[in-house]
């Protein structure tokens, strides 16, 4: 979606709204099995003393597999969202957004941070147990019952064990 913010370049303390849903074909994770509804963000941009700045909230709704054990989870993720837009690029301060004449690609904003926002390791919870390494029960559901193996470099102690 591109947003037209020509009525409040040169216009101090002017607001444009905005209210747009993503397409997730560019937001391909290893993770997120699927998006129960596309990624819909809103806010408003608006000019402060000159600098344009955006301001609001993305919202994503997703159905995720646990890096550890390999459930199916719900996960909704809020990010809030702030960006300042400049006229010309800068090497200097690459983080900052670039108007197209008297607009933005408001889904380039919202992707990238959405995409660098992602976490990087996805799990059911934060004390999941994953899976056995030998068997490869989920221990989240409880014990295996696999005999623990031991270091092969305490072979030797444990025939001291076995006496």
């Amino acid at each position: 979606m591109r947003l037209d913010l020509r009525e409040i370049i040169e216009v101090p303390g002017g607001s444009v709204p905005f209210e747009t849903e993503l397409e997730t074909g560019r937001l391909d994770f290893a993770s997120v099995k699927a998006y129960k509804g596309r990624p819909h963000a809103q806010g408003r941009v608006y000019n402060e003393a000159g600098v344009l700045h955006l301001e609001g909230v993305l919202t994503a709704d997703m159905v995720c597999i646990c890096d550890r054990c390999g459930s199916e989870f719900e996960s909704v993720k809020e990010l809030p969202l702030e960006a300042t837009i400049v006229e010309e690029e800068s090497e200097e301060f690459p983080e900052l957004y670039v108007l197209d004449g008297n607009e933005i690609d408001l889904d380039e904003i919202l992707e990238t941070s959405l995409i660098l926002d992602m976490e990087t390791k996805f799990l059911c919870r934060e004390d999941c147990k994953g899976l056995c390494d030998t068997c490869g029960a989920n221990l989240n559901l409880g014990p295996c019952g696999c005999r623990k193996l031991r270091d092969p470099r305490f072979a030797v102690l444990e025939q001291l064990l076995d006496k």
